[in-house]
């Protein structure tokens, strides 16, 4: 059995984990990120947690096929830098050399790639999109993340910067977006832009049962509006009701552009079910360019969880061969 190494780099936390052959976790080690400190620090503590998991998972580093890292940011997978990441504060930083003089063994490859390519590519090789020749992923969290794999290979832009796919515009001169424009896909179909509506929806309508939620709660999350429609809040409805028609305008758009054989969606707000899938598998079927075609893309739930980071980025070297 060959094993492989996996680190999911983030902001909060630095997960390292042993992937076996068959895709299977064996063994993790992790850290909290403490971030912003220099990135020397970082990439030793992330040396740190691959070789606790090596330990872990009882074996040693010579065991090791290969390193992959999944980091947010611009990571350019020819030269082994991370160029820019605005979440971790680096630029230009030489991550793939930091982690092989941290762990002193020059003979094991290291590989490095955005961390929501190498989440899509654990979908495509354990996942949801496990078959698939043609795979896009997205992920609904705080941001809407995402990545393309093509041929089995992560699409990733002449420049490293590709699969974007939250910062389209899909609302003209709408909602302001973190990455300075308006109307961005994020703006509307992350959960932070679905806790926004929510809370423009409570300022006017300050007796609906959501604004009674937020009052007992403490706090709007991306569940109170679905919680308050279920349980019959007209205003909930329409909140929900505009959510999905802006996640299905652009996952629209995606199809139409890369007609994946599968487009897989994770993130919390997928933890919704039903209620969030089929209105927006409708919409989408009635609106697609090849709604009249005997084969369209499949809409899946992502299945692996905070796993895909950390299996994708384990087989970097398989998407890199």
């Amino acid at each position: 059995m060959k094993y492989y190494v996996g680190i999911d780099l983030g902001g909060t936390n630095i997960v390292a984990g042993v992937v076996d052959g068959n895709y299977n976790i064996i063994a993790k080690a992790s850290t909290k990120t403490n971030c912003p400190r220099p990135d020397r620090e970082i990439a030793a503590d992330m040396a740190r947690m691959a070789e606790e998991a090596v330990k872990n998972a009882g074996l040693d580093m010579g065991d090791i096929e290969w390193i992959g890292i999944g980091s947010p940011g611009i990571a350019n997978s020819s030269t082994g830098v991370l160029e820019y990441s605005n979440n971790l504060g680096f630029r230009d930083t030489p991550l793939v050399d930091y982690i092989k003089e941290f762990i002193g063994r020059d003979d094991t490859p290291v590989f490095i790639e955005n961390d929501a390519n190498a989440a899509a590519y654990g979908e495509y090789v354990a996942g949801a999109a496990k078959g698939a020749r043609n795979a896009v992923c997205i992920t609904l969290g705080t941001g809407v993340g995402s990545g393309i794999v093509i041929d089995g290979k992560i699409y990733s832009g002449s420049n490293f910067a590709g699969a974007e796919i939250g910062h389209t515009v899909i609302e003209v001169g709408g909602a302001q977006c973190s990455c300075g424009r308006k109307g961005c896909f994020e703006a509307y179909s992350s959960a932070t832009g679905l806790i926004r509506m929510t809370k423009e929806a409570i300022e006017l309508h300050p007796d609906s049962a959501m604004a009674g939620m937020a009052k007992e709660r403490g706090k709007v999350t991306a569940r109170t509006s679905f919680d308050c429609m279920r349980a019959g809040d007209k205003y909930a409805k329409d909140v929900v009701d505009k959510y999905i028609k802006y996640l299905a305008a652009g996952v629209t758009n995606v199809i139409n552009i890369f007609q994946p054989d599968i487009l897989c969606i994770g993130g919390g707000v997928c933890n919704e079910g039903d209620p969030l899938l089929l209105p927006m598998k409708k919409i989408v079927a009635e609106e697609v360019y090849t709604r009249d075609s005997d084969k369209n893309c499949e809409i899946v739930i992502a299945k692996l969880g905070n796993d895909a980071g950390i299996i994708g980025a384990a087989f970097l070297g398989k998407a890199n061969s």
